[in-house]
């Protein structure tokens, strides 16, 4: 049993700053849990945690069963891969990813075992007698896997090892890890700031923010039911589009943005969710892919016109960049005849698509 479970772990720094604000959650046995945020918001320093390089203030980090808040790393059966490769370059590939074993005392023969094991598995077999140098970005970062595979560790940590590849590199990386994990069966936890990484390879995603978890669920849940703003604007690429206004009921529910006004259609379920906030300044989500351009006439309700500036044509779809009163908007569309920039054009919505924040809490309504 490989469970990670933390529970109201908080870590505060001697002047004072506070750097995990009480986290609480398990990676299950055999999971792929990411952990993803901006810069400084505290994944890193929880992942340090679980690995015994900090020291957690207060809270409990139990790994398999037990509690492991004192535990030195080493002792911890975890094995942690870098952003940095930490290759040692005058050895061979064969020797790096056996020195953790020898430094173990592990016999030569169980050695060699593993490690034509994890070379065989990563495809490393062919460069088992190159020195780190001569190998790519992508062929280092795999070393570097399987150093922590031959390891053999109850769970695996991965903190951002891909941010130094190329994003041809980063995308084959991310299915040999994923296909990693479904080969070993074993508890891993990844960080990343980048959000594709997190909703391409986690069962599940942790969301932080200056410290503080936001949302904790499956990618898809996480994208069609962002808790508040901050995870509805930081995940999805491009990000979510926001409207900002008091929502009012005369003439048809509608959003009263200044110059915008932004008519809600007449769901019966909307309007339900949204009877406790009218006359109160709410915030408007919709995903870029959930607009899309109408034909002059077609009469399609509801819909809000907007002035297309940019169009990014980027193969099998294009971005619209678009001013709608003072909100900038983006919109994901199929290939298609499109209006000059400088062009006033109508964008159709379904009422089903949109999300409803409240403007105070930034929590999402219902």
């Amino acid at each position: 049993m490989a469970e990670v479970i933390l529970d109201k772990v908080r870590k505060v720094y001697p002047n004072g700053f506070v750097a995990v604000a009480e986290a609480s959650f398990a990676a299950q046995d055999a999971e792929l849990l990411v952990l993803v945020g901006p810069s400084g918001c505290g994944k890193t320093t929880t992942l340090r945690m679980i690995a015994g390089l900090e020291a957690v203030t207060s809270g409990t980090l139990s790994i398999g069963g037990r509690v492991v808040n004192s535990v030195a790393p080493k002792d911890r059966d975890i094995a942690m891969v870098f952003q940095s490769y930490a290759l040692y370059p005058h050895m061979s590939v064969a020797e790096n990813l056996a020195f953790g074993l020898k430094l173990r005392g592990v016999d030569r023969a169980e050695i060699n075992r593993r490690v034509g094991e994890a070379a065989q598995m990563l495809g490393l077999t062919e460069m088992l007698e190159r020195q780190p140098r001569v190998l790519s970005g992508g062929q280092r970062q795999r070393v570097a896997l399987g150093r922590a595979l031959v390891r053999q560790p109850k769970v695996f940590l991965l903190d951002e090892p891909l941010s130094n590849l190329d994003a041809k590199l980063r995308l084959s990386m991310r299915v040999e890890i994923a296909r990693l994990h479904r080969r070993l069966g074993t508890t891993m936890i990844y960080v990343t700031h980048d959000q594709i990484e997190a909703m391409t390879l986690g069962q599940r995603i942790v969301v932080f923010n200056r410290g503080e978890i936001q949302q904790i669920d499956t990618p898809m849940n996480l994208y069609s039911r962002p808790a508040n703003l901050f995870v509805a604007g930081f995940l999805g690429s491009p990000a979510m589009n926001f409207f900002r206004g008091m929502l009012r009921a005369q003439d048809g529910l509608h959003l009263d943005a200044g110059a915008t006004r932004i008519a809600l259609g007449g769901d019966t379920i909307i309007a339900e969710r949204l009877k406790q906030v009218v006359d109160r300044e709410i915030v408007v989500g919709v995903r870029p892919e959930d607009l899309h351009p109408l034909q002059t006439g077609s009469g399609v309700q509801p819909s809000i016109s907007a002035q297309l500036e940019v169009i990014e044509p980027v193969g099998n779809e294009i971005f619209l960049n678009l001013t709608c009163g003072g909100s900038e908007l983006v919109v994901r569309t199929p290939p298609a005849e499109l209006p000059a920039p400088g062009t006033t054009i109508q964008l159709g919505f379904l009422s089903s698509a949109l999300h409803f924040f409240d403007a105070r809490t930034e929590r999402r309504i219902g």
